[in-house]
């Protein structure tokens, strides 16, 4: 539980807490962290409809050894801390379909809204090139997705874009870089990543995505299988 001065500081009163009595602060300290705690609440519960996630994901749900091969403890790394928020850090899930990446993905996002309060968008790489070609201002929204504090960019390589939108995605990431951290799931290695965008602008954003980045390669059944 926050302290007195913490509460009065979190909910921006303008006065001196100092100026109260101890029998006051008694009085007030349960009823300012109520306050506190709902305005997190309601806070929280903006983030996740602003957020694009379908469904909740959590960590907790997620079964390590139906696929053992993937590399656990170097991806909790970043479900214990933000740390890789401020630092800008990427993160690249690669794998075939089913194996959890968009689990996996989901999850942190969540992760990030309900434990951290970190503003976060999950889109598809199809529908975030749906909404830049029927957008009425492409700018808006490219300004938008290049300046959330998390994006997740989910399903990179089942979309073959035009070059004007895969210009459009090389320019949010090339944004992003190094001010702000952003998570893709795709089926394809580095290496095929020319599959879907030209040689050029696959090297420009796998080279902005390196920097600071960790690619972690998920190997595995499909989980759809197991159902």
């Amino acid at each position: 539980m926050m302290s007195l001065a913490e509460l009065w500081k979190d909910l921006k009163f303008a006065s001196d807490y100092n100026n109260l009595t101890a029998s006051q602060r008694q009085i007030l300290e349960p009823i300012f962290y109520e306050e506190s705690q709902a305005r997190e609440l309601r806070r929280i519960s903006y983030l996740m409809k602003r957020s694009g996630l379908k469904r909740i994901k959590r960590i907790e749900d997620f079964d390590w050894t139906f696929n053992p091969k993937i590399p656990r403890d170097k991806i909790m790394r970043f479900f214990e801390s933000s740390d890789w928020v401020k630092d800008a850090e990427n993160i690249v899930f690669i794998g075939p379909a089913g194996v959890g990446k968009s689990h996996l993905a989901d999850s942190l996002c969540y992760n990030m809204i309900s434990q951290q309060g970190i503003p976060t968008t999950r889109i598809t790489c199809f529908d975030l090139v749906e909404k830049l070609k029927k957008g009425r201002n492409k700018y808006n929204l490219l300004n938008y997705y290049a300046s959330v504090k998390v994006l997740c960019l989910d399903e990179l390589g089942y979309v073959f874009p035009s070059q004007d939108q895969a210009n459009d995605i090389f320019q949010i990431i090339s944004k992003r870089s190094e001010i702000l951290p952003t998570i893709i799931t795709t089926n394809l290695i580095p290496s095929g990543w020319s599959r879907i965008f030209e040689a050029s602008t696959a090297t420009a954003i796998l080279d902005r995505l390196s920097f600071k980045g960790t690619f972690i390669t998920c190997e595995g059944r499909s989980y759809r299988r197991k159902r």
